[in-house]
């Protein structure tokens, strides 16, 4: 009851932070811009953006309890929420989110709703516990990130699988069942579409795309081996950039923001698009990819692969956010750009590149499945779905896992002792 109860505030507090930093988005990427007489943001523009997250995330991490959050290529993580972290977790996330940064706003949330719901315990002198404290931040954070994903189920599972609930036993368990279900459903529908008959299923006639067929699924396992050793070394650059910024925080954290905005410049001087498109989370730019994938060339595809690649890297080791959004982007814009192939579709290549490429930078098999399957809407394409998340993680977990990030250093006092280490 009063975790059900937590959820109103919590929700209350997580849509106006949402609301926020979409406003304050559109304000830097599109009115700005708009009052300097130009129709998109210029190829210059992410450069002085970046002065925002340089400066404001570096005195963040460097000043206040909490360091803003925890380092992105960490991963997903539902623990450790405490309320004096409270303001440098939204501090950080205002400061790296509207201004470009190729990270989400899932990490931010996760910590808020953990944080707020320890708060109002403490606020109602709840009794606390460990277990009470692991259950409140849980249901904190699950009612703050539903807001994101816009689906209970997302949030639950997504929260389920980064507590760990179930330890190891739970992947070893459902990992293989996943797989053998996505091939169920492959020769169920292969065989109903060869011979005529039916089995029966649930079904409601609603329309879908043009049912899967033999290079649909072979092309995305293929895909999905290449996008997982990718997504895999991109998270391996997240952790040495990682490493760099706990010997020198403030300024190799500052000289990520403004390398991730040169690597903004290049893409917008190269192709001759707006820089948004690799900037930011990517979610405003997946929903364009999605919409009309055939107006974005090949160059422009290459080109947004490698620039938001590797500012995605950057922003991973040193800046606040979430890996969820960008890693999406990366993997629609990959399934975009192999769909020419033989046999291939448009529609089941970008879910299985979404899938792919989620699972890898998350590590969360059944967390990326679901999302993507709500995300692309129908049921046909889950087979490859599964296929490309399921392959992916197990390429990533084959793969050296390489070095282990280390935390930052201690805080010694609200503004003593920490600029030996700048």
């Amino acid at each position: 009851m009063f975790c059900g109860l937590i959820g109103i505030p919590v929700s209350l507090i997580a849509f106006w932070f949402l609301a926020g930093i979409h406003q304050l988005e559109n304000l830097v990427w599109t009115t700005w811009p708009h009052d300097l007489g130009h129709a998109d943001p210029p190829w210059w523009w992410a450069l002085p953006m970046s002065v925002v997250p340089a400066v404001g995330v570096a005195l963040v991490v460097v000043f206040l309890p909490g360091r803003g959050g925890h380092i992105p290529v960490m991963g997903l993580s539902a623990g450790g929420p405490t309320v004096p972290a409270l303001p440098g977790v939204v501090l950080a996330a205002a400061c790296c989110l509207p201004w470009g940064v190729v990270l989400g706003p899932e990490s931010p949330l996760i910590a808020l709703g953990g944080g707020l719901a320890l708060l109002f315990r403490d606020l109602v002198r709840a009794p606390a516990n460990q277990a009470s404290n692991a259950l409140m931040a849980a249901a904190g954070s699950a009612a703050a990130i539903s807001a994101i994903f816009g689906n209970p189920l997302v949030a639950g599972i997504l929260l389920m699988e980064v507590s760990g609930v179930g330890g190891p036993q739970l992947i070893a368990v459902i990992l293989p069942a996943l797989l053998a279900a996505g091939i169920g459903s492959i020769v169920f529908t292969g065989f109903g579409h060869w011979t005529g008959l039916q089995v029966g299923s649930l079904n409601l006639g609603l329309p879908n795309p043009p049912r899967l067929d033999t290079g649909d699924v072979a092309w995305s396992v293929l895909m999905a081996v290449a996008v997982g050793v990718v997504v895999h070394y991109v998270m391996m650059l997240g952790r040495h950039v990682a490493i760099l910024v706990a010997g020198r925080t403030a300024l190799v954290t500052a000289g990520c923001a403004v390398a991730m905005a040169g690597c903004v410049t290049l893409y917008a001087l190269s192709t001759g698009r707006s820089p948004a498109e690799a900037a930011l989370s990517g979610q405003s730019a997946l929903a364009e990819l999605a919409k009309d994938p055939h107006s974005w060339p090949v160059g422009a595809l290459v080109a947004v692969l490698a620039f938001k690649g590797l500012a995605y890297a950057l922003c991973l080791g040193s800046l606040r956010g979430g890996p969820i959004f960008p890693s999406l982007f990366l993997g629609g814009a990959a399934g975009v750009l192999l769909a020419p192939l033989p046999g291939f579709g448009v529609v089941p290549a970008m879910a299985a590149g979404m899938a792919a490429t989620c699972t890898a930078a998350l590590r969360l098999p059944v967390s990326s499945v679901v999302l993507v399957g709500l995300l692309v809407g129908h049921t046909d394409s889950l087979p490859v779905i599964i296929l490309a998340g399921v392959v992916a993680f197990v390429t990533t977990e084959l793969l050296p896992q390489g070095p282990k990030v280390p935390p930052l250093p201690p805080l010694r006092g609200p503004l003593a002792g920490r600029w030996p280490a700048v």
